[in-house]
């Protein structure tokens, strides 16, 4: 699969794009523009994923690739 594919597979799971979940993550003090915050872990964010939208860890790590920076992402 594709960088790409897990994205539109998880647009098309949550209704939502790699620039909600960046402005979600920020809301939660997950993420920055520049990136994950200080002391932020990337099991913190697959297990918010799972939690709140239903996510696998693939696709929660490519959510992570994205507030990492990927420019893949966004």
């Amino acid at each position: 699969m594709t960088f790409q594919a897990y994205l539109d597979t998880i647009r098309e799971k949550t209704g939502k794009t790699a620039d909600d979940f960046k402005a979600l993550a920020a809301a939660k003090g997950f993420a920055d523009a520049g990136g994950l915050t200080r002391g932020t872990r990337a099991t913190q964010i697959i297990d918010w994923l799972a939690a709140d939208y239903g996510l696998g860890r693939g696709h929660a790590m490519a959510i992570v690739a994205v507030l990492k920076g990927d420019p893949r992402g966004g």
